[in-house]
């Protein structure tokens, strides 16, 4: 009996286990949703829970909705290259909907309608969603609207004259021919879940080597220390940061092809973010450069693109579109120069993270077929990826032996051995500026110790 007792005991033991631990997990588990639920939003975490490495969440993008449709409206300027001066809206729209817009221009506090006609851009990748420009003529007595709202015409629409809801600014007021602000502005677009710091801080003290003023990045989101970076650049007057996450409006891919990531829109609204770009800094800079942070436009038989581009228009005529040819030099070869070469001291940024130009050195074989531009952006009606939709002379192909683009990037398995990878170090020749540039903005940035002086 007390054999009986005993395993009796130990059977309801072993029951009472088997149903407590699987619900003391259970309620555990929920905890822990319940937590990250609660976490405070981008701007009000606390620094004890975070790390330099944390990709935060960004801010969202200025977009407006049309009611009634599935447009989206980013930005407005007034068009002078025109016939007819008209605004040019800058959208994104469902490219099988077939809807008739007004414009509604607000002239002197008065409001005047007239028709809004659509184009969508060619390059959306298939895509279901494609960047527009939405096209209002000016009627008469509105030579030069301050705002712009858009309706559908199949929409019944509030008094807009009563309200400043759903309204653009109208940018680009004055046509400008010379004396611009900046020489050359660079777009990055678009910064996602960045934490290449290293090749950023990099790639913004070449592109001043090179003379440029200005960079613009549309940013989705990215790391801590990248903030940090983007921060102090901002302050400093170099860096214009654009918000740029669409999540509130759309799915965006985060690959170049609907069969890749299917979603709403190409690459995270890539192309939108360029063309609003190239109206953004229209009467703004006199060129303007459309690469990534990992790209870098180097002249060969001169220093700075203040050298370049007087060369180029000189021979390939002005007001074109400049076209670099890529060439890739896979972060995955890490192979030294070859003798008597040697690579400068880099030893105080092996606690960086991210990329380092100055290690890759070695390109591969093939040559890319992909490119990217530098261009007047007076000469540009809109822009692509690789290049430019519709311009006034259209594109010229720079030789590369004057000019070309080095792309450092993973790329995978390597597709070639280390004796057919061919060495190019031309950005070797900036390193006595550019290290200590790079070290210097570091430690101004607190990510490289004060003490550090290499």
């Amino acid at each position: 009996m007390m054999m009986m007792s005993f395993i009796l005991k130990k059977r309801r033991v072993i029951t009472l286990l088997f149903v407590t631990v699987p619900l003391i997990l259970l309620a555990w588990t929920f905890r822990q949703v319940w937590t990250m639920q609660l976490q405070p939003p981008f701007g009000q975490i606390p620094s004890a829970n975070i790390t330099g490495s944390t990709v935060l969440e960004g801010q969202p993008a200025s977009l407006v909705r049309v009611n009634g449709t599935r447009a989206l409206l980013i930005s407005a300027y007034l068009e002078h290259r025109t016939t007819q001066k008209q605004v040019r809206i800058i959208a994104i729209m469902l490219r099988s909907q077939k809807v008739a817009f007004e414009c509604h221009l607000r002239c002197q506090e008065k409001l005047h309608i007239s028709k809004g006609v659509i184009s969508i851009h060619e390059d959306h990748f298939n895509f279901p969603y494609g960047t527009t420009d939405i096209m209002c003529s000016l009627p008469s007595g509105c030579e030069t609207p301050s705002h712009v709202a858009v309706t559908s015409t199949n929409t019944k629409h509030e008094d807009l004259d009563k309200t400043d809801e759903g309204f653009l600014e109208v940018k680009n007021q004055k046509e400008v021919t010379d004396s611009f602000p900046y020489n050359f502005t660079v777009c990055f677009s678009t910064m996602y879940n960045f934490t290449n710091i290293l090749q950023l801080v990099q790639s913004l003290e070449m592109l001043q080597l090179l003379g440029v003023n200005r960079v613009v990045i549309y940013k989705t989101n990215c790391s801590v220390d990248t903030q940090r970076v983007l921060d102090y650049y901002t302050n400093k007057g170099l860096v214009e940061v654009i918000p740029w996450s669409l999540s509130n409006y759309l799915n965006v891919s985060r690959r170049a092809f609907h069969h890749q990531f299917p979603a709403d829109l190409h690459y995270f609204g890539q192309i939108s973010a360029l063309n609003d770009f190239l109206y953004r800094y229209m009467y703004k800079s006199r060129y303007v450069a459309l690469h990534d942070p990992d790209e870098l436009i180097l002249p060969q038989k001169v220093d700075s693109w203040l050298e370049l581009l007087p060369l180029l228009e000189k021979k390939l005529g002005a007001d074109k579109c400049y076209v670099f040819q890529n060439n890739w030099f896979p972060s995955e070869f890490m192979l030294l120069p070859p003798t008597p070469q040697t690579l400068p001291p880099q030893d105080q940024w092996q606690n960086i993270s991210g990329m380092n130009f100055l290690a890759h050195l070695y390109r591969e074989p093939v040559l890319s077929q992909n490119y990217k531009t530098i261009v007047n952006p007076r000469a540009v009606f809109s822009t692509t990826v690789h290049g430019v939709l519709s311009s006034k002379k259209g594109c010229a192909s720079v030789d590369r032996n004057v000019a070309r683009m080095y792309h450092v990037k993973s790329r995978g398995p390597p597709q070639h051995k280390p004796e057919q990878m061919i060495y190019d170090g031309r950005i070797l020749s900036f390193s006595d500026r550019l290290i200590p540039a790079v070290s210097n903005q570091l430690r101004q940035t607190g990510l490289l110790p004060a003490d550090n002086t290499m």
